[in-house]
């Protein structure tokens, strides 16, 4: 495995932001004002680590500005809480959502960073009583939480899972109708949908059920599954420091943004 060791500002993403939004996008800051495909989405889609993420390929290839308004470990909460991006969304040629995991969004049982949306902050009655042996207070991320739990008990677990299923599927479906415009649905994993083996891959707890639910309301679908060789040694290609070694590992490399790029841009430009 090969990676460039770099300084930290060896990759400068351009950080901007639009409108009244508080959100940071990755640059450079486009234009609104011409016709854009907006793009939605978590880690893959802004590109951490990658000179040229999906979306930069993609506005290459297309008649249309690509705007990146992906966000690291984003969830669906992220978006449909901003005032500015639904809407330019909406205002957009067409939307590309990446699908996010179901973790990282506020629920019944628990509440998430409202922007950071991999920050656990807290739980709620209903699950400290689920799990009155656990100290919350330890947590800092859904992640590391729900993986906590459900190794502490799969079964009480359940309960939670079935939480997250059902807030996410009613979260996406809100965030569709928000949008309210002709929306590219786009699976990013190394799995499938409906290969439940893998649990602990992105995007952590959809299942086949669940998109089947949210597919009807958008547009078009399009389910880029990794190959083995672009997630054999992610690495390769990415510009990082030693220290954001651990953090790469942990993201897609360039390779697998090819394979999303591919994928995509036969049904943009039918769409377009």
């Amino acid at each position: 495995m090969t990676f460039e060791a770099v300084s930290q500002t060896a990759l400068d993403y351009l950080p901007c932001r639009y409108g009244k939004s508080k959100l940071l996008f990755r640059g450079p800051r486009r234009n609104l004002d011409k016709p854009y495909i907006a793009f939605l989405g978590g880690n893959e889609t802004y590109g951490k680590f990658i000179a040229e993420p999906f979306v930069d390929l993609l506005d290459q290839y297309v008649d249309y500005t690509c705007v990146n308004f992906g966000c690291l470990n984003a969830g669906v909460d992220v978006f449909l809480q901003d005032q500015f991006v639904p809407e330019a969304a909406r205002k957009s040629a067409l939307t590309v959502l990446q699908v996010p995991s179901a973790q990282n969004m506020t629920n019944r049982l628990y509440s998430v960073h409202p922007r950071r949306n991999d920050r656990f902050v807290s739980p709620t009655a209903m699950l400290k009583t689920i799990f009155p042996e656990v100290d919350f207070a330890g947590f800092h991320f859904n992640k590391h939480m729900v993986k906590h739990l459900r190794d502490l008990s799969p079964e009480r677990f359940r309960i939670l899972e079935q939480e997250l299923n059902e807030a996410w599927v009613a979260r996406m479906l809100s965030l569709l109708a928000k949008i309210n415009g002709r929306v590219v649905l786009l699976w990013v994993s190394s799995r499938s949908p409906s290969d439940t083996s893998q649990g602990s891959v992105d995007p952590l707890f959809v299942t086949d059920d669940m998109m089947q639910r949210v597919i009807p309301s958008a547009t078009e679908y399009v389910e880029a599954v990794l190959s083995p060789d672009a997630c054999a040694n992610p690495t390769d290609g990415m510009v990082f420091s030693q220290m954001e070694a651990p953090a790469a590992q942990e993201m897609v490399g360039p390779l697998a943004h090819q394979e999303v790029a591919s994928k995509l841009l036969p049904v943009l430009r039918d769409m377009l």
